[in-house]
């Protein structure tokens, strides 16, 4: 499994697809909701299989100078034993620092939230609807150590 930053609109739609996949059609997230004005201000991340085939996306943006968005963290249901979230969360984060963000935040869907728990993730909201979907904002420090 290789994860990259999609440099190109192959690579790109390759991340679409796969969000397409997860959120849209296992989900039942609007397209209109899950590919938005943001796409272009954001670094998208995919996570290929050894076939070349995209396996998991995500997308990460710059906010307020110091904070990072991780967003639309996603991985392929057939794809979900193989620690790719894991993979995406090291990738979003080590580029995040790269950019010189201090905290990483994100809106975690709430059956996530084990997962992001154990990776340092805390908790800094009320549960709240996006999309549809029950959500709570979540926040960890980040340091380039």
């Amino acid at each position: 499994m290789k994860t990259i930053i999609a440099g190109t609109h192959t690579q790109r739609e390759d991340a679409y697809d796969v969000r397409k996949e997860v959120f849209v059609k296992e989900q039942e997230v609007p397209l209109d909701i899950e590919i938005d004005e943001l796409e272009d201000e954001a670094i998208h991340f995919v996570i290929y299989n050894d076939d070349k085939k995209p396996q998991a996306a995500a997308r990460l943006r710059i906010i307020e100078g110091e904070k990072a968005k991780l967003e639309r963290i996603c991985v392929l249901k057939e794809a979900r034993s193989f620690g790719l979230g894991h993979k995406l969360l090291e990738a979003l984060e080590a580029e995040a620092i790269a950019q010189g963000a201090k905290e990483a935040v994100m809106h975690a869907q709430v059956q996530a939230l084990p997962f992001y728990e154990k990776k340092g993730y805390y908790v800094v909201s009320e549960p709240f609807e996006e999309a549809g979907i029950t959500h709570v904002k979540m926040k960890k420090s980040l340091s380039a150590s």
